[in-house]
């Protein structure tokens, strides 16, 4: 186990709350399993999804740094498992770093406004790291790799990062925004054969599903028959969203492209934490809208 133990304040977000619960189910099990503790955030409000900041870049700033606020209170890094609160979140404390040193007036206003509704201000004490850069580079792949008691020997996974925890931020320092590898490194460290193809670096379609949604179905279309050809059994994503796009609407995305799909969707916690050993129901994969059936039958679990 790692020294000291890890201690994380817990951002669990909308969409794991609610459409994808096993999301928040599967990264219980997993922190538990490794010995991470979560505090959770209990009254922490949703990031905006990028959305705030379209009537304005105030809204959004006020309302993560009252979220990163609370993390400071308790002394601890804030942690994700969402890429798009990772990439919302992250820039905003980015944004706001940057003001304390060259905007002082912006960050008061913040803090005025946060100080109105008797909230703390923001300090700039604490960082915004996600579940996938708190398992490489905090817990450490030869940490995990010596935890697993279920290799997934055989198991051909494609990741599939999501735009926002690439390129939200201004800099990501835990790997490279354009050839990016923890997700593979992670694979690895648990057994699994990671498969590479155009598309794991490039947006999900989400994002214009509520205004072009033809246009999003073939964006997850492609990525999903690109992960085919290339002889995934299955994409794992960090990001729900990313889940939401290519598990529960590919049966609609398929009838869009007019080609049959079928490929398992599954969360990066999920994964990981089958590789300990956790019950594939203890995890929720039994949630999905396409069927996790030949991923645990690949590891002769079904």
């Amino acid at each position: 186990m790692p020294s000291p133990s890890l201690k994380y304040a817990y951002f669990p977000g909308c969409v794991a709350q609610g459409a994808c619960r096993e999301l928040y189910q599967s990264t219980q099990a997993l922190t538990q399993a490794l010995g991470i503790e979560l505090v959770e955030l209990k009254q922490a409000a949703c990031c905006g999804s990028g959305t705030f900041k379209e009537d304005s870049q105030l809204l959004e700033d006020t309302v993560n740094a009252r979220n990163i606020a609370l993390a400071e209170e308790l002394q601890l890094p804030l942690l994700t498992h969402c890429s798009t609160c990772q990439g919302v979140i992250g820039h905003v404390d980015e944004r706001l770093k940057q003001a304390q040193q060259q905007q002082p007036a912006y960050l008061e206003q913040v803090n005025g406004l946060l100080q109105q509704q008797g909230c703390l201000p923001y300090r700039g004490s604490t960082t915004v790291k996600h579940l996938l850069w708190a398992l490489v580079a905090d817990y450490g792949l030869a940490e995990i790799q010596a935890q697993v008691t279920q290799k997934l020997s055989g198991l051909q996974c494609a990741a599939f990062y999501g735009c926002y925890l690439l390129r939200g931020q201004t800099s990501l320092a835990f790997d490279d925004p354009y050839q990016p590898e923890s997700m593979e490194n992670l694979f690895r460290a648990v057994g699994a054969t990671p498969i590479y193809y155009r598309g794991r670096t490039q947006c999900c379609g989400w994002p214009l599903s509520s205004y072009a949604t033809t246009q999003s179905f073939q964006m997850a279309g492609m990525h999903i028959q690109e992960a085919i050809a290339a002889g995934a059994d299955c994409i794992v994503t960090p990001c729900p969203l990313c889940h939401l796009n290519l598990d529960s609407r590919q049966p609609e995305v398929a009838r869009v492209i007019g080609h049959p799909l079928g490929l398992p969707i599954l969360h990066l916690p999920q994964l990981v934490a089958l590789a300990l050993g956790i019950t594939p129901q203890a995890l929720g994969l039994d949630r999905h809208i396409v069927s996790t059936h030949p991923v645990l039958a690949k590891l002769g679990w079904a």
